[in-house]
């Protein structure tokens, strides 16, 4: 290298050169490998989504199955208050996937990590009242038919977290974090429209009330 020779012997050159070639190599070789890893980890998210998709839909369906008709809710409650009798609970216990894959929930989309979650945590309450229920139903009849409307209740949420976990998911699978905020910004404004639609009408309804608390008071 005629540019270095007033300042290396030629065996200095050489070793410049060589020392310059591996050093590329190993940049050559750390990218790849970046980018190799980079590869692993979105295919591993990709099919924990998935994963936990098939288990969050699957029970989903079963929650919907599960659903007291209205008719039927008061007649159980009275069963539970004057014998103490708790029907069959299901099994809640669906939470296999998540569970083998609690260690790495943390590699999951930030957006997707809070519904996911949010569900899960819904099922375990839901699996406490039903080891609780039956124990408690021989203790304290009024206490258990209270704790079951709560059950009921809490069944309620779970399937709606459910929902939201799933609509998550897809939109995270299909389109990844901005195709979740556009879901977010849809939800937003049909909230707003929503509100904007109903609010005369719960004014107008508020304003015909205090009217006639007015006339009330007035004709005292």
């Amino acid at each position: 290298m005629p540019v270095l020779d007033d300042y290396l012997s030629p065996q200095a050159q050489q070793a410049f050169v060589a020392g310059l070639f591996i050093a590329t190599g190993w940049w050559v070789v750390a990218f790849q490998n970046r980018r190799r890893d980079a590869k692993l980890r979105a295919e591993r998210v990709d099919d924990m989504q998935r994963a936990l998709l098939a288990e969050i839909r699957a029970h989903v369906v079963s929650l919907e199955n599960q659903r007291l008709d209205s008719r039927e809710i008061p007649d159980t409650v009275r069963r539970i208050r004057d014998d103490g009798f708790i029907q069959m609970l299901p099994d809640n216990s669906n939470d296999r996937i998540f569970s083998a894959l609690i260690e790495d929930v943390h590699i999951l989309p930030a957006l997707v990590i809070d519904p996911v979650v949010t569900y899960y945590r819904q099922i375990a309450l839901m699996r406490s009242f039903e080891t609780e229920l039956p124990a408690l139903a021989r203790r304290n009849r009024d206490r258990a038919a209270e704790m079951f409307l709560d059950y009921l209740e809490l069944s309620d949420v779970a399937r709606e977290a459910g929902y939201g976990a799933i609509r998550i998911l897809l939109a995270s699978l299909h389109g990844g974090d901005a195709t979740i905020l556009e879901l977010y910004e849809s939800d937003t404004r049909e909230r707003a429209d929503r509100i904007a639609a109903n609010l005369p009408s719960e004014l107008a309804e508020m304003r015909a009330r205090l009217n006639r608390r007015s006339s009330d008071r007035s004709g005292l």
